[in-house]
């Protein structure tokens, strides 16, 4: 009897110690600016807090700030929830493959980028291509301000897209015609209401996937195939002379979007991890995501949790049940 008694105490203990492992689960998610970013951190975020029983917090920051928290393995950024590879190959190669203190997801779904213009307007004015931006009709049509040259938003302050594309409107000879734009992806969603609207001009960079897609009636533009040789891309992180050494004048090749986590959360938080390592999406489920949200206006955490709900099978998975 006293050997049966000391054997059930161990083995309480052991569960004790388990439960209290998983409690002490713990992980701060980065939260970049585009909606399809906030979207997966919600998702990882609740399943961490309803499925593991752990605690996450979203914490948001651009693209350079979030890989140095990884970086720095202290606890303070643990996570990208959605890193778009080659645009982000200057911080993956730093962290990822260069300092090794940034572990890459294996599960990707696939990106494509490029530029759009309301439907409506297009089929008016016989805009098709990214080099019909640069008709003097076709620009006056889109000047907002009347500097004489069309606005064209290009991305958010931080993007490494917003770097490239900011290098495609000059080497597609654009800049005669068209003015660049940075600014906050919400600013550029009120735009493409507003001018459809209005049926005014407005282009933009736009990619898939995304909400708008479900949200208004665009067209994207063709652009140059894809062509290493006319795609030379530095980044601000690279060299202060990035746009002077960059050359961009072709469609970019389809992306490989994915996670990554800072490699010191696997002795933080190893159940978490074990979920990072198996959690994939499809371009659909983040279109579908970005539209309740941006959409519809509903909250991210509201969206993530419903579809944890609708998707046992596959949270299941994840988590390795």
């Amino acid at each position: 009897m006293k050997k049966i008694f000391v054997n059930s105490l161990c083995a309480l203990g052991l569960t004790l110690g388990s439960g209290a492992s998983v409690a002490s689960e713990s992980v701060n998610i980065g939260a970049p600016s585009w909606t399809g970013a906030q979207a997966i951190a919600a998702l990882l975020q609740a399943v961490v807090v309803e499925r593991i029983g752990g605690e996450a917090n979203l914490v948001p920051g651009n693209n350079a700030t979030i890989f140095q928290g990884m970086d720095q393995g202290k606890g303070d950024i643990d996570v990208h929830p959605d890193v778009w590879l080659p645009n982000q190959q200057s911080f993956t190669k730093k962290y990822v493959d260069g300092a090794g203190t940034v572990q890459l997801s294996k599960n990707f779904y696939e990106g494509n980028q490029g530029f759009c213009v309301p439907e409506q307007f297009g089929k008016a004015n016989n805009i098709t291509d990214i080099a019909d931006l640069g008709r003097p009709d076709v620009a006056m049509k889109m000047d907002s301000d009347g500097n004489g040259k069309g606005e064209m938003w290009i991305g958010a302050p931080g993007w490494a897209s917003a770097n490239v594309n900011e290098v495609k409107v000059r080497d597609y000879d654009l800049l005669p015609f068209i003015e660049p734009i940075r600014a906050e992806e919400s600013v550029k969603t009120a735009r493409v209401k507003d001018a459809i609207a209005k049926n005014e001009g407005y282009a933009f960079y736009c990619y898939k996937p995304h909400a708008i897609w479900f949200m208004f009636d665009v067209a994207m533009l063709t652009e140059p195939t894809y062509d290493a040789a006319n795609y030379k891309m530095v980044q601000p992180s690279d060299s202060p002379d990035w746009y002077k050494e960059s050359k961009v004048a072709t469609k970019d090749a389809l992306k490989n979007v994915q996670i990554a986590w800072s490699k010191s959360l696997q002795g933080r938080s190893p159940a978490i991890v074990e979920f990072f390592e198996r959690f994939s999406l499809t371009a659909d489920d983040v279109s579908g995501f970005a539209y309740e949200i941006s959409g519809k206006g509903r909250d991210a955490s509201e969206v993530a949790s419903e579809w944890i709900a609708n998707n046992p099978e596959r949270v299941d998975a994840w988590l390795g049940m």
